[in-house]
C-alpha cells in the first residue's frame, strides 16, 4: 500500500510541477503593449474667384499677334497688335484660396487653350501663368488660412480679327490641392 500512496503522491507532485512549469513558460512567452490612435481633420481647401480675366481693348492689323497679360495685370503685345490709349478694363484673374492655416498647396492652371468667342469669331487664350507659381501656395496662419493670387494668359489674335466683344462660353478652371 505504501507503494500506491507513494505512486499517487508522485503522480500528483509531477502533475503539479508540470503545471507550474507550463504556466511559467507561457507567462514569459507573451507580452502586451498598448497604443492610441489619433486623427486630425483639416479644414477643406477651397478656391473662390474674385476677379475675371480681361485683356482690355485691342486693335489688330492685317497681321495678327498676341497680347500677353501677366499676372500683375500688365499687357505686352507682339506682331500687328496695337494697345489703344483707352485701355478699357484690364485685369488678371484673381482667386483666393482658403483652408488649413500654414498648409501648402499646388495650383493647376488650364493646360489647353481657352476659346473666347464673339458670334462665329473666336480667339484662343493659352500659356496661363500664376503670380505665385503653381507649387508655391502657402496658406497664412489662422483659421482658416488664406492666400490670394492672380492668373494671366496669352491671347492669340488672328490677322484681321473681326471687331466684337469676345468672351468664354465656358469659364476656365483653376484647381488647388493640398500638398
Amino acid at each position: 500500500m505504501n507503494k500506491n500512496i507513494d505512486m499517487n503522491y508522485l503522480i500528483k507532485t509531477l502533475t503539479s510541477i508540470i503545471m507550474v512549469y507550463l504556466s511559467i513558460n507561457y507567462s514569459f512567452a507573451q507580452a502586451t503593449a498598448s497604443a492610441t490612435a489619433t486623427a486630425t481633420i483639416v479644414t477643406p481647401i477651397s478656391i473662390t474667384k474674385n476677379i475675371d480675366m480681361n485683356f482690355g481693348n485691342i486693335s489688330v492689323t492685317s497681321s495678327g499677334g498676341t497680347v500677353i497679360l501677366d499676372p500683375n495685370g500688365t499687357r505686352t503685345k507682339t506682331g500687328g497688335i496695337t494697345l489703344p490709349i483707352i485701355t478699357g478694363t484690364v485685369t488678371a484673374a484673381q482667386f483666393t484660396v482658403s483652408g488649413q492655416g500654414n498648409y501648402t498647396y499646388d495650383i493647376t492652371l488650364p493646360s489647353s487653350s481657352v476659346v473666347l468667342s464673339s458670334g462665329a469669331n473666336s480667339m484662343n487664350a493659352t500659356s496661363f501663368t500664376c503670380s505665385i507659381g503653381t507649387t508655391a501656395g502657402s496658406l497664412s496662419a489662422g483659421s482658416p488660412g488664406t492666400q490670394t493670387f492672380n492668373v494671366g494668359a496669352t491671347l492669340a489674335i488672328n490677322a484681321n480679327q473681326p471687331s466684337g466683344s469676345y468672351t468664354t462660353a465656358t469659364p476656365f478652371n483653376v484647381t488647388v490641392n493640398y500638398n
